[in-house]
């Protein structure tokens, strides 16, 4: 069974052909960097991550680039309001360029704690000007954009006319959108019609951020870093190009019409996947509501609407409990009962060295081999090893089914189970060959921790456990239990940490040999 991913261009599953096999483009919308990265910044991530690992693993060569947005991001989509930037700025006294620093390192930091690893490429829309106004002036020799003022606008309706159909991403009318829409906005009177979007602004005398261009000193549209950026690194045609839900419109509608409008005259991408939004105890996260989630404050906790902190590793695993397009609900039962999901997979990765050990094991060996030989025939294994390929693939068929991690994660803890039933006496044990079960479990582990990206986290406190063996090793000292006394003493040294006895009682330090 091959990959089929859930294309919102064309509303329906397709089975996953690349452009240019085996070669694979991915391109991801990365954050506006002008303030902490929130949960919901990190579904899309997660969810890509796992895309991208998937891939590789059916031998793909992908090519992963996921942006950062750092210029040009409005607080209205109307293309109207301060640069997202710039207010941040502006409340801290600092450059744009340090709050998009600062907050880049933090998403980066946070993103590799929940186990995404890096992108091929991460551009910044700040380092790809040139880029953008080339793409600009392409779209206005095609006739489908007009400069007013210095600044810049994609005509929509002429757009919509010549036959490419502006909002068939997201599936609306350019009639209803026109019904829609609130025409004389502040600072629209200059766009020909209310749906036409910016792709260059004219610079007021206040703005900060600003770069030369052949309509004057401005800033690049939001939608336009986007179209540029991808088409750099992946071509006219990528793969697939994704997001949040809420990117659908009108980011990544604006996004195809500047691609079909430019010189490329493509949708950008072939697949257009979108994971769903981010609710907390059933209502839409929201800073005015109180119930927003920040990443570094939930790994801490409490926060917020949740009384306890939850790892980044139980957070991925929260995230991928349920298919990237089904909403997901944040409460602190549905985090600890992720909680005991992830730990059971991660018991059972402690399970599978010692499940391949015990199948070549002298009791094993014995049960398959000599009291079968005696009764003149040959172990058959046949039926339990047809039971765990089925239940091997059962995994694969979630994740080949528009990346169902939900249903993957489901099969795994099938697979579980049985590993746990033969694990328990050498007889079962014995009604699998060696061969499947080596499989079984090279598969188990493959899904848990390449392509689910899931990986044990260390729980134990290291000062605590150190104050706990100082406390056995007084009571040895004062019960003259001196073997215990040199095997504590010893224990510790080996780990780089001497135990001092001083007249205030027991110390440690750090070893200086």
């Amino acid at each position: 069974m091959s990959l089929s991913l859930y294309n919102t261009l064309t509303r329906k599953k397709e089975e996953f052909q690349p452009v240019h096999p085996p070669q694979v483009g991915v391109y991801l919308c990365g954050p506006t960097v002008y303030s902490e990265a929130h949960l919901g910044n990190a579904r899309g991530p997660v969810v890509f991550d796992v895309l991208t690992r998937y891939l590789r693993h059916l031998q793909y060569q992908v090519r992963y680039v996921r942006n950062i947005t750092d210029v040009g991001h409005l607080e209205s989509d109307a293309d109207t309001g301060e640069d997202k930037m710039e207010k941040a700025a502006r409340a801290a006294r600092i450059e744009p360029m340090q709050v998009a620093q600062h907050f880049t390192n933090r998403y980066r930091q946070h993103m590799l704690s929940l186990g995404c690893l890096p992108p091929d490429i991460e551009p910044q829309a700040s380092g790809h000007i040139i880029e953008q106004i080339q793409v600009i002036e392409e779209i206005i020799g095609n006739g489908l954009a007009y400069e007013v003022n210095g600044s810049v606008y994609f005509d929509v309706p002429k757009y919509d006319e010549e036959g490419k159909r502006y909002g068939k991403l997201s599936n609306r009318s350019i009639e209803d959108q026109m019904a829609n829409s609130r025409a004389g906005l502040e600072g629209q009177s200059e766009k020909r019609s209310p749906l036409d979007f910016a792709l260059w602004k004219k610079a007021s005398p206040e703005h900060i951020m600003r770069w030369p261009s052949p309509w004057g000193e401005g800033f690049p549209g939001w939608h336009l870093e986007c179209s540029a950026m991808s088409r750099k690194y992946l071509g006219d045609l990528s793969d697939i190009h994704g997001g949040g839900l809420d990117l659908m419109f009108p980011h990544h509608e604006c996004e195809i019409a500047q691609s079909q409008g430019s010189h490329s005259h493509t949708d950008e991408a072939r697949f257009w996947v979108h994971n769903n939004m981010i609710t907390v105890n059933g209502t839409k996260m929201s800073k005015s509501l109180g119930n927003f989630v920040l990443l570094g404050d939930m790994f801490k906790g409490p926060t917020g609407p949740l009384a306890f902190g939850y790892s980044p590793m139980v957070v991925r695993f929260f995230l991928l409990q349920a298919h990237y397009r089904s909403p997901v609900d944040v409460s602190d039962d549905a985090l600890q009962a992720a909680r005991k999901g992830y730990r059971k997979l991660m018991n059972g990765l402690r399970l599978l060295d010692r499940l391949t050990a015990d199948s070549f094991s002298s009791d094993v060996i014995r049960d398959r081999t000599v009291a079968p030989l005696a009764e003149g025939r040959q172990p058959d294994t046949a039926a339990g090893d047809a039971e765990l390929r089925k239940l091997v693939a059962d995994v694969f068929v979630g994740l080949n089914d528009d990346l169902n991690t939900a249903r993957a994660i489901a099969s795994l803890f099938n697979l579980l189970r049985k590993f746990n039933t033969l694990a328990a006496t050498t007889a079962t044990m014995a009604t699998v060959s060696s061969a499947a079960l080596t499989d079984a479990v090279d598969a188990y582990r493959a899904v848990v921790s390449d392509i689910l990206g899931l990986q044990d986290e260390p729980r134990a406190n290291a000062e605590e456990l150190l104050k706990l063996t100082l406390e056995f090793y007084t009571e040895a000292k004062a019960e003259k239990a001196y073997d215990k006394v040199d095997t504590i003493r010893a224990a510790l040294k080996s780990q780089g940490i001497v135990i001092k006895d001083t007249k205030a009682g027991v110390e440690w330090a750090y070893s200086e040999e």
